[in-house]
């Protein structure tokens, strides 16, 4: 019964064909490009029906060519993503510089510890004040409005450093034996964890941005003696530092 329903159809559609052309059924499994394909093909074919189809001219290279102006093809879209270019900082100048935060604390290592506090100093008890040797660094892409520096505890070896130590950037106080290898840093090398972008905020006045990441800032907690880390600047921490230069020395080729 199905075979003769399908052979009835089969010739009710052939009737309706244009003269010289014969229309084939075939079961075989059809993709959804073929399909449209096919619908596409049809269509033209009845909206030119009155014209070249009835023509004794039609020919098979005519179906054929209507058939590929049809034809739906598939593009594939490749995305390309550019690596950001490799950037050269190298260290020209060591200028050392008294730190206080913006209540006047000072930062203080704490005994025994790789950490930095900031506290309210009393009188004779400023030799335990820590201040900074500040290496500064030139770049192709270099800002007026920002100096990048490498941090160091001076009359010591060690550098504060922002790298990830979990799910967010922490600061660190790191040793550094030889010094040398922070004359020339690559920005895809690990060493670039020691470097700050110092941007000038007023007068002596200025904020520490990490280089690898941007939106990061070396602050001081609101509360006292607590430690200098990390943070947003969305944070209810201070981030702008008071930097008195005290001293210059010549090069960076001598003791940092």
């Amino acid at each position: 019964m199905e075979s003769q329903m399908k052979s009835n159809e089969s010739k009710m559609l052939q009737s309706q064909m244009p003269e010289g052309l014969e229309l084939e059924i075939t079961h075989h499994p059809l993709t959804m490009k073929s399909v449209v394909n096919l619908v596409i093909a049809m269509e033209r074919l009845k909206g030119n029906r009155s014209e070249s189809l009835l023509s004794t001219e039609f020919r098979d290279e005519n179906l054929l060519s209507m058939m590929m102006d049809t034809i739906v093809e598939e593009q594939i879209v490749f995305e390309r993503y550019s690596a950001p270019p490799v950037q050269k900082y190298m260290r020209m100048s060591m200028q050392e510089y008294s730190v206080s935060d913006s209540e006047k604390r000072s930062l203080i290592r704490v005994p025994d510890s790789m950490e930095l506090n900031a506290v309210m100093l009393q009188g004779g008890s400023e030799c335990r004040k820590v201040n900074l040797n500040l290496s500064t660094y030139v770049h192709l892409e270099s800002s007026i409005n920002a100096q990048t520096v490498a941090l160091g505890i001076r009359g010591t070896n060690f550098f504060l450093s922002c790298h990830k130590d979990g799910e967010e950037p922490t600061l660190h106080l790191e040793a550094v034996e030889d010094k040398e290898q922070l004359s020339s840093i690559s920005s895809d090398s690990e060493l670039v964890r020691f470097l700050f972008n110092k941007h000038i905020t007023g007068i002596n006045l200025c904020t520490l941005v990490s280089v690898p990441y941007s939106d990061w800032y070396i602050s001081t907690a609101v509360e006292e003696n607590k430690p200098v880390e990390m943070c947003l600047e969305s944070a209810q921490r201070n981030t702008i530092f008071t930097l008195l230069a005290l001293k210059k020395t010549p090069t960076c080729e001598g003791e940092m």
